[in-house]
């Protein structure tokens, strides 16, 4: 079975996050990294995944820059995976928008995964091993009325992972994107009584991302949808 030992989350939070570091911490023995630009919300997980916190703005090249140099030091090496989960959201009517407002979504959902994978990757193609990975959404595909600068930040995201994907792979570099096509659960979207399994459960989104770091290098995809059979596509 592929190993992997430190695995550094990027946009962390509660929900898929959080699922992630637990799952990632248990069943796949890592130490773990969990990095946001507020990181006191991250007390409670970090104790319970045993994790290094790091405040970091990811749209920031000095940043991230720093933040992985305060990774690789805290954690007792190099991250051999990344995942970045961080995403800029701006709602309303396109003839309202405010031009700073969507310039600064696009830079967290599309502009820091690129200088967060580019960071990881820099440290993964020496040793020829290593996953970055990319939370995308239904706003990877599909562009939604009065959501433009979500779908722009993640149609870019897309674009990113598929490009790095057909560089990276011959370099021992599994990239892959996870389009979450649906509502995850979580307590302020708690499951409808009358539609069990209508909304994606933060733990089974965490399994599969483990379950594609896994794959062999002879199988490997680069991008996976998830959604919950009442989502239409």
């Amino acid at each position: 079975m592929i190993r992997f030992e430190r695995a550094l989350i990027v946009g962390a939070g509660d929900g898929l996050s959080a699922s992630l570091a637990r799952l990632l911490s248990s069943e796949g023995g890592m130490k773990i990294g969990l990095a946001a630009r507020n990181v006191d919300k991250l007390g409670d997980l970090a104790k319970e995944t045993r994790a290094e916190t790091f405040a970091c703005d990811a749209s920031s090249e000095a940043e991230v820059a720093a933040l992985f140099t305060h990774m690789d030091a805290a954690l007792g090496g190099e991250p051999d995976v990344v995942i970045y989960n961080a995403s800029g959201r701006v709602r309303g009517p396109f003839l309202d928008l405010v031009a700073a407002d969507v310039e600064k979504a696009i830079a967290v959902s599309a502009f820091g995964g690129f200088l967060v994978a580019q960071q990881a990757a820099r440290r993964m193609a020496p040793k020829g091993h290593g996953a970055i990975l990319f939370t995308g959404a239904s706003a990877s595909v599909k562009g939604y009325a009065q959501s433009a600068p979500f779908a722009m930040g993640k149609f870019a995201l897309r674009g990113l992972a598929q490009s790095m994907a057909r560089e990276l792979s011959p370099a021992g570099i599994h990239v892959a994107h996870f389009v979450i096509d649906g509502g995850i659960r979580s307590a302020r979207r708690p499951e409808p009584a009358d539609k069990p399994d209508s909304t994606l459960d933060p733990d089974a989104i965490a399994q599969t991302y483990l379950d594609i770091m896994r794959q062999p290098r002879s199988a490997w995809t680069w991008e996976v949808e998830l959604r919950p059979w009442v989502e239409k596509f």
